[in-house]
């Protein structure tokens, strides 16, 4: 069953910043989109988030086939066929080490929430 893939901003953003790309294009979404569909049609999609995430109700993860530390984290809209990678995760303890060290994203966790005004 393949699916219609779309990136939001903020998953082009994050993908942009940690992995850069591979074909030297300014916007990385045909490079995601070409990734989580070939990673879907092989079967590497689960609806458990890795570990040390927090997962989302009705999240999908989509594991790459080029960077298998890399988890792309998806939307379904299982009526329509339709798949929004929403972000994207970097698995500790894969073949090579997060791009962005576990405390950094861990540090933004614990900040106390800003007071309106």
């Amino acid at each position: 069953m393949s699916v219609l893939v779309a990136v939001t901003d903020h998953a082009a953003e994050r993908f942009r910043q940690r992995v850069g790309g591979r074909s030297g294009e300014v916007d990385p979404r045909p490079e995601i989109v070409a990734r989580v569909s070939g990673a879907w049609d092989a079967g590497r999609v689960t609806d458990v988030p890795p570990d040390g995430a927090t997962g989302a109700r009705g999240s999908v993860y989509v594991r790459d086939l080029v960077d298998r530390a890399l988890v792309f984290v998806c939307r379904m809209d299982r009526s329509r066929q339709e798949l929004v990678v929403v972000t994207l995760w970097e698995q500790e303890g894969g073949p090579g080490a997060p791009r962005v060290p576990r405390r950094f994203t861990d540090a933004l966790r614990e900040r106390a929430p800003r007071s309106p005004g």
